[in-house]
């Protein structure tokens, strides 16, 4: 899979872009909600994993304008935050996340997100 990775922590995508790369998928990373969506706009993406608290345009705005452009509003996303998820399942609720992760980040749980979002497009276009 093609994955945009948005986060504005260095260190979060220093550990998540290896671990993708590793399991075969290929990443391009963006640091803002911003430059994700511009970069989103300019190519097709398989898997969105976005962050929610971001300088710029923060997590939730960013799946907002994702979704409301023909071009972007049909790819699967991931969503990370730090925040209690109960809290966030209710703010994201309208927005249709395949998975919510909670950082600290645990490897198994966001590869086992990733693959299950894989399977669904794979059982999609094999339609």
């Amino acid at each position: 899979m093609y994955i945009l990775l948005i986060d504005d922590k260095q260190p979060i995508l220093d550990f998540v872009t290896p671990l993708l790369i590793e399991s075969g998928h290929i990443v391009e990373t963006a640091s803002n909600g911003l430059d994700a969506y511009e970069k989103a706009l300019q190519k097709p993406f398989d898997l969105y994993i976005i962050d929610h608290l971001m300088p710029v345009m923060n997590g939730l705005q960013l799946s907002k304008n994702l979704l409301s452009n023909p071009f972007t509003a049909n790819t699967p996303a991931i969503f990370m935050t730090t925040q209690n998820l109960t809290e966030v399942t209710a703010l994201t609720r309208s927005l249709s996340f395949q998975a919510i992760i909670t950082k600290p980040i645990d490897a198994k749980s966001l590869l086992n997100a990733v693959n299950k979002t894989n399977e669904k497009n794979s059982t999609l276009y094999s339609l």
